[in-house]
């Protein structure tokens, strides 16, 4: 999806919030494995839900995002909650990642790369988790398509577990699985869904 179509999309729902303001349970189930003041970079962080959740509970957030209507509405969301988040426009296929930075690096429904970019993204959110860092990556699987109720109609931009477990095998994969669940997070994704999610943690 281009820019003009993402900035459309979140300027369409006003001040609605496309994915919901309420974090990806992903992240609410698997945020107990960070340590207290965290930082932490959230990849693709579209209107701040999973950002704001995390200052929320005294984490340093950097939160880097395409769209600069999303960014704004995720700015005035941050303000609302009382929180300091550091937003930056960037477009991950693009960036320079910091490197050996975080203490966690939180990709959350980034399958916006298409199957020759995705080696790039991958490379870019492994190389920005410090030693002994965790990298969560939260997604869908191929047969999402089938369902159609968030994410791309295009399943090449799906992951499986063996291409996760591949490319980031040279990490400590602590939980990768793929299953299936009715998810509620905004109109964006709402409905039955084929997902996956994959913990690793950076050697030290």
């Amino acid at each position: 999806m281009s820019l003009e179509l993402w900035n459309q999309r979140f300027a369409d729902a006003g001040d609605a919030f496309v994915f919901g303001e309420q974090p990806s349970h992903f992240l609410e189930a698997e945020a107990h494995r960070l340590p207290a003041g965290a930082r932490v970079l959230s990849v693709a962080d579209g209107e701040g839900r999973n950002s704001v959740w995390l200052a929320r509970r005294g984490h340093r957030v950097h939160a880097v995002e395409f769209s600069p209507v999303a960014l704004a509405k995720a700015a005035r969301f941050a303000e609302r909650e009382g929180v300091a988040v550091a937003f930056e426009r960037v477009d991950v296929l693009e960036w320079t990642w910091p490197e050996a930075v975080y203490d966690a690096v939180v990709a959350i429904f980034v399958q916006f790369a298409a199957p020759t970019e995705r080696p790039r993204l991958f490379d870019g959110l492994r190389a920005a988790v410090r030693p002994g860092g965790l990298l969560m990556l939260h997604g869908y699987t191929p047969k999402q398509v089938d369902y159609g109720t968030g994410g791309p109609p295009d399943p090449t931009h799906m992951y499986t577990e063996a291409m996760l477990a591949s490319a980031f095998g040279a990490m400590e994969i602590l939980s990768l699985r793929a299953y299936e669940q009715e998810i509620r997070e905004g109109e964006g994704h709402h409905g039955r869904s084929a997902l996956i999610d994959l913990v690793a943690r950076q050697p030290d």
